[in-house]
């Protein structure tokens, strides 16, 4: 019915040799060597090898060996904090923001703890020496976990270092995670295999897709057959209590793994919590929250960031307009009416990147060529109304930057969905509206994830994805993948 053994050229691991373990005691390695070099590279900066400038009663020397003292305690507590975070357990590397989240919360407090410590017993730590080493340490730290992330994501595209996945559900739950999980390699899941309902096996939807290994009964055997180290249960219709937690005694502890996928897609880790109840893994989901704390802090951030922004890139500014003037005829900006928060209308600002009778065109372009990549957004990747001048702009986002304005004016946000046009909106069905409970933004979702060459059911899954799951942290990584996305120059046009 299958082979004994799966291949295991792509990545999976002999018994008793785990990746997961061996990858981690890379990152103790590097993770030891950028704290040691950043708490004493700090220590020599702020005393110097000669600690005849620095105030204390007593013997220099002592001074010298007390803060050595001081600096290996640091660094023990932090690797420590480290480990006891589980900042290097599967679950939090490769994939998200939880990695990164998690080496914070430690580092703050552990800070918080040494400087409680310091306070109850009255040592006198000079300032500048914690102030440096906290701060410089973290970023050094998470800079050298994104490195490490970076070759990571590398090795899973080639096959490796990733855990090899049996399914197990209905046919169509079954056919639903394997695409998703293959159409993200970079988390880490490599889909080998599948287990269907007896007698489904043939009408499943991944037949030629995923090998059908057998029927539910079979899961075991199937586990040896296609060299698999983690079941993932799809649904649980045709699979008892009984029957998963004897599928949970049957794997090897420490290398076989069981994870059980709800019929929840689309939510952000954040909002998920599991509490046990009366031997039951409940989960509960928090609904979103568009109100409160949450909305003042965003808001606040938009202000700022955006008047710093203008201040910053006001040269810049000034050089675009003037080339935009200069290049063709026609006003600086372009300005264009859109469908914003609650689905009040407002007048978004861009550097006009095309034709003055750019939109009278739009009809005749429409009628006579295809939207590339999307069937409700219409798209051209050599469109002949974009001038000379435009199509730098555009290559690089550099037209979007008056939006800052609208941000600071409280009509858009700096990240957020895409503002439609009106005679989009009209084309949109139902749930989609759901878009407009938060404010439009200038990047999003769909802008780091490929821009222009998304389709537009994946456009719409993004952004109602950032919808129901934003955050201010969140936020912040989309501004970085921002800026990546636009050095990298994909899907804008």
């Amino acid at each position: 019915m299958w082979d004994k053994r799966g291949d295991t050229s792509s990545g999976a691991s002999p018994r008793g040799l785990d990746w997961r373990k061996g990858y981690a005691r890379r990152l103790i390695v590097t993770d030891f060597l950028v704290l040691a070099w950043v708490i004493f590279g700090v220590q020599i900066a702020w005393f110097g090898l000669d600690s005849a400038d620095v105030a204390f009663q007593g013997n220099e020397g002592e001074l010298a060996v007390s803060y050595t003292a001081i600096s290996v305690i640091l660094l023990v507590a932090w690797m420590t904090a480290l480990s006891v975070y589980g900042t290097r357990e599967p679950r939090a590397i490769g994939t998200g923001s939880q990695e990164y989240r998690l080496i914070a919360d430690g580092a703050l407090r552990l800070f918080g703890l040494l400087a409680i410590v310091a306070f109850l017993f009255q040592i006198n730590l000079a300032r500048g020496y914690v102030l440096i080493a906290f701060p410089l340490g973290l970023v050094v730290l998470v800079f050298s976990r994104w490195m490490w992330r970076q070759w990571l994501g590398v090795q899973r595209a080639r096959g490796h270092y990733t855990s090899r996945v049996l399914l197990v559900g209905s046919p169509t739950s079954v056919d639903y995670f394997a695409r998703e999980l293959n159409r993200q390699p970079e988390a880490g899941y490599l889909v080998v295999g599948a287990c269907v309902p007896a007698g489904l096996g043939t009408a499943s939807p991944t037949a030629g897709f995923v090998p059908i290994f057998g029927d539910l009964s079979e899961v075991t055997q199937a586990m040896v057959g296609s060299d698999a180290d983690t079941i993932v249960i799809t649904s649980s219709d045709d699979l008892p209590p009984d029957r998963v937690r004897q599928l949970s005694w049957s794997l090897e502890p420490g290398r076989q793994h069981l994870v059980v996928a709800p019929s929840l897609v689309d939510i952000g880790g954040p909002r998920i919590h599991t509490r046990p109840v009366a031997g039951l893994p409940l989960i509960h989901v928090e609904t979103p929250r568009y109100e409160g704390s949450k909305r003042f802090a965003k808001r606040a951030f938009d202000i700022a960031a955006s008047a710093f922004g203008l201040f910053l890139l006001a040269p810049l500014l000034v050089t675009i307009a003037m080339t935009v003037r200069l290049g063709s005829a026609g006003p600086v900006f372009f300005r264009q009416e859109r469908v914003g928060y609650n689905g009040r209308r407002f007048e978004m600002l861009k550097f006009r990147s095309m034709v003055v009778d750019a939109e009278q065109r739009l009809i005749y372009l429409r009628d006579q060529h295809r939207s590339e990549g999307n069937t409700v957004l219409f798209k051209m990747k050599d469109d002949p109304r974009v001038t000379k001048a435009g199509k730098f702009l555009r290559r690089y986002s550099l037209d979007e930057l008056p939006q800052l304005i609208n941000v600071f004016n409280g009509t858009m946000s700096l990240v957020g969905p895409r503002p439609p046009l009106a005679r989009e909106v009209q084309q949109y069905e139902q749930h989609v509206h759901r878009r407009f409970l938060v404010k439009p933004g200038i990047t999003g979702l769909w802008q780091v994830s490929g821009r222009s060459n998304l389709s537009w059911e994946e456009s719409v899954r993004l952004d109602l994805y950032y919808v129901e799951n934003w955050s201010l942290t969140g936020d912040l990584v989309i501004l970085w993948r921002t800026l990546r996305a636009v050095f990298a120059r994909e899907g804008a046009y």
